[in-house]
């Protein structure tokens, strides 16, 4: 894994679902060989770490995060054999290993629930969140799961509701029972003995639930929607204060390593300050935690920069942000923000990619994939299949296209792929590993630049620029200056001359000089050495 101090606060990590990455045995779906196969890409692309989408035994309700046996490996993904090999493996090119952990629940068929339910007096009845019925037998209280439905799921055997904030298949567990707490240490030190570098931490705002099960309220002038659930704030159900001292426990493991390993956390937060707290102010938290206003905010340069200058203004002292635009969950950014415009991709891999602290891809990001329109009877995601009003998870975790021609070298030619592919002839490793201008070029330089330290620092950020189509900062010696608009603009930067060009939107650019007076075209972005 990557060495030296604090070396995750620049670095580029890179989520891998595995299920759709490479198909290493020919049977359709990813696994832990197709990822080992996949290494040498990696390490041509130049990313630090990567993060495996959960590869721990489970139903798959959920996909992985309903876990049946936090110290196993999926066997439709590989053995632990695998696991170990892909570790070591990714160690000798310099690439860090992350999995994913899900403390907030566990799948329903975990021995944990299944002893829970033999009854109140069960060894792990106080694992999980129980509840007695209002006196008319209705839930306890009006906390809604995912899905928009009630949180709990009654247990006839014990006339008692469990609390399920996801599917009724992912029960919460009671992390106010200490033994919860030392299931987990042990978790995270069995995988760290591993040589696993970290962990994604699914939910990581939930964990706690308030004691007296208080009804959540109504919202407030203001609220981000996707803060809300069921259409109230999740104040009673998730984000509770208690569930800090769970990462500085963590973190005091996490540190006690040589090299440390890191803790990056799935933060729903929409206030700066609260997303901060999560990095700890007193003590040290996680190390890094995701921004998801950022995530969700238009590719347009106000909200954007809004978004970064007051999380920067917000961090504490020492620690770093991390940028991402797509995941498994919030779908593509070539087209949630780019609406699949190829010249709004490369914009938008230079905004990422140039933020001071470290940034995560999203597997296909790099090409500029976008999501992909899955028929509704090829749908696998049972949390939004069918949903009304919602699009499926599934359109941001199809196969990933390695080159043109039949299932795009994911999986055998005649195979059925477990999800369906879209129109990739163009959108592949191949076609754009071959062209110097593709998306592809642009990213594996971009990250190559962060890695040499020339962009992605983390000193101060000073704004020069931001109006309704331009956004131009300075940061460690370079100026990002960057048109997120669909129309051509000419700008005067504040620059003692002409600078040489770093990066640009346009291969043939770099190493050329432009500025002070600038004339970008639609979407055109670039980095100059100043």
């Amino acid at each position: 894994m990557p060495t030296g101090p604090r070396w995750w606060q620049k670095a580029t990590f890179y989520q891998i679902y595995v299920r759709s990455w490479r198909d290493g045995n020919g049977d359709g779906t990813g696994d832990l060989p197709g990822v080992i196969e996949g290494l040498d890409y990696l390490s041509w692309l130049g990313v630090d770490a990567i993060w495996l989408s959960p590869t721990m035994p489970s139903p798959d309700a959920d996909w992985g995060y309903d876990v049946s046996d936090y110290k196993g490996v999926h066997p439709e993904l590989g053995t632990m054999a695998d696991l170990d090999r892909l570790v070591q493996e990714a160690g000798r090119r310099h690439i860090a290993v992350l999995l994913d952990l899900v403390p907030n629940h566990t799948s329903s068929a975990h021995p944990w629930f299944v002893d829970a339910l033999s009854g109140p007096s069960a060894e792990h009845r106080g694992y999980y969140v129980w509840a007695r019925p209002k006196p008319d037998g209705s839930p306890p209280n009006n906390w809604t799961d995912a899905t928009g439905a009630p949180a709990w799921t009654l247990d006839p055997a014990s006339g008692e509701y469990y609390l399920h904030n996801y599917l009724p298949a992912q029960p919460d567990l009671n992390w106010w029972d200490e033994r919860v707490h030392m299931e987990f240490e042990d978790i995270i030190r069995f995988w760290f003995g591993r040589g696993v570098a970290g962990f994604r931490i699914d939910v990581a705002h939930g964990l706690y639930k308030d004691r007296s099960l208080r009804d959540n309220p109504q919202p407030r002038d203001g609220d981000h929607p996707a803060s809300l659930t069921g259409g109230r704030r999740t104040v009673y159900n998730s984000r509770r204060p208690e569930v800090h001292k769970v990462y500085k426990r963590w973190r005091q493991v996490a540190d006690s390593y040589d090299p440390p390993r890191v803790l990056l956390g799935e933060t729903w937060e929409f206030d700066p300050k609260k997303l901060g707290d999560y990095l700890g102010r007193q003590e040290p938290e996680l190390h890094l935690a995701f921004n998801f206003p950022f995530v969700l905010s238009p590719l347009e340069a106000r909200p954007l920069a809004s978004v970064v200058e007051r999380t920067l203004s917000a961090l504490p002292r020492g620690a770093a942000p991390v940028w991402t635009a797509s995941n498994h969950d919030v779908g593509r950014f070539a087209s949630r923000w780019c609406h699949d415009d190829p010249r709004a991709v490369r914009a938008a891999l230079v905004l990422l990619m140039a933020l001071p602290g470290a940034v995560v891809l999203y597997y296909g990001d790099e090409l500029g994939l976008g999501d992909v329109d899955v028929p509704l009877g090829r749908q696998r995601d049972l949390m939004t299949r069918g949903r009304p009003g919602q699009a499926c998870r599934d359109r941001c975790r199809t196969p990933m296209p390695w080159a043109p021609g039949d299932n795009y070298g994911f999986c055998p030619p005649g195979v059925q792929p477990w999800l369906p592919f879209g129109d990739h002839q163009t959108t592949n490793v191949r076609h754009q590993r071959d062209d110097p201008g593709s998306a592809l070029n642009l990213c594996r330089h971009l990250v190559a630049l962060r890695k040499s330290g020339q962009i992605g620092g983390l000193g101060p950020m000073e704004r020069l620029w931001l109006d309704d189509q331009v956004w131009s900062f300075r940061l460690d010696g370079t100026v990002t200056v960057l048109n997120l608009s669909p129309a051509p603009v000419a700008r005067e930067l504040p620059l003692a001359g002409p600078a040489q060009v770093l990066c640009h939107t346009s291969a043939s650019a770099v190493g050329g000089h432009l500025g002070p007076a600038l004339e970008l075209g639609p979407w055109e972005a670039t980095v100059l050495a100043c």
